[in-house]
């Protein structure tokens, strides 16, 4: 079994936000491999959308059927983890089974990089997760949102404040096509890898 976990946050305020790119992604995987529509679970407080597909571990070891469970958590973004130790504590997953797919203020708009075994950079959705599940030792995809100039790279509480902003806009309409593109990247990227 596997577990697919986009980042975000709920309600229709935050729909187009750079922070909820990671439900963006899930909605365009869904729609790729005509997952059935996310419905509500009240026992996991996430959208789930789950089937069975077939899984290429390696060529050696052959192809393979099993569920794949697509999660876009609905406690907010910093405490997604309690949404994913449910989950994982439910369905007897390990770290190994679960990839999570998040933005990324640190990574140009357009770009995207891959991580595993990896502190959380100061993102406070996965590092819910990570103190949630007890480790960092998962697969990550960090989806570019940018960052806009001027802005501060130090910790103080300016740059908390700005980054806090940050996250929270919606797209411009040059930006939406960027993002669109690298998700397109990141699509082929988990349809091969994971």
């Amino acid at each position: 079994m596997r577990l697919i976990i986009g980042l975000g946050n709920p309600g229709e305020k935050y729909v187009g936000t750079r922070h909820n790119v990671g439900f963006e992604f899930l909605d365009k995987l869904k729609k790729e491999w005509n997952f059935p529509n996310f419905e509500f679970s009240n026992k996991f407080n996430a959208d789930i959308s789950e089937d069975i597909r077939k899984v290429e571990p390696s060529v050696s070891e052959g192809s393979t059927f099993g569920k794949t469970i697509l999660v876009k958590p609905q406690t907010f973004m910093n405490l997604s983890g309690s949404a994913v130790q449910d989950i994982m504590s439910f369905y007897k997953l390990s770290p190994d089974d679960i990839l999570v797919i998040h933005d990324d203020k640190d990574i140009p708009l357009g770009e995207y990089r891959m991580a595993t075994d990896s502190t959380s950079a100061g993102h406070n959705g996965v590092q819910n997760i990570i103190d949630q599940i007890g480790t960092q030792k998962f697969k990550r995809i960090r989806i570019g949102i940018g960052i806009k100039s001027g802005f501060p790279s130090d910790l103080s509480a300016e740059a908390l404040a700005k980054a806090e902003v940050f996250v929270l806009q919606k797209f411009s309409d040059e930006e939406k096509e960027k993002i669109e593109k690298v998700l397109d990247k990141v699509l082929e990227e988990v349809k091969n890898t994971f």
